[in-house]
């Protein structure tokens, strides 16, 4: 059991490592599948963790999932940039539609750069 489980870990640690790399270099990657991927790797550990104690696991296997904890934590903080840089940008060109679709009756027209009145 603690075989399938420690393939189990690393399988998921290797998703985690490519998808954190991947968003830290800006490289193009297909996140459904990523999360899809994840999933079926969380619902294989659930499985095979049911009724299972932390004290029968040997300590490779604690070390390992240890491991997977930081992973994880490394994952949702590249994640998280990943967010924020996304509604950043959401704003400024949310912003920009709003600017360029004002025709000055509410407030005085923005200027554009390179525009002469």
């Amino acid at each position: 059991m603690q075989t399938a489980l420690t393939n189990a870990v690393d399988r998921l640690d290797a998703i985690l490592v490519t998808e954190t790399e991947a968003l830290r270099s800006h490289q193009a990657i297909d996140l459904s599948e990523i999360s899809g991927r994840k999933n079926q790797s969380l619902l294989e550990l659930t499985r095979l963790t049911r009724g299972m104690s932390l004290d029968s696991l040997d300590r490779e296997l604690m070390a390992k999932l240890a491991g997977l904890k930081e992973r994880l934590h490394e994952n949702q903080k590249a994640l998280e940039t990943q967010l924020h840089a996304s509604r950043d940008i959401a704003a400024i060109l949310a912003q920009s539609i709003k600017e360029a679709e004002s025709d000055g009756t509410y407030g005085e027209r923005p200027e554009f750069k390179g525009r002469t009145r």
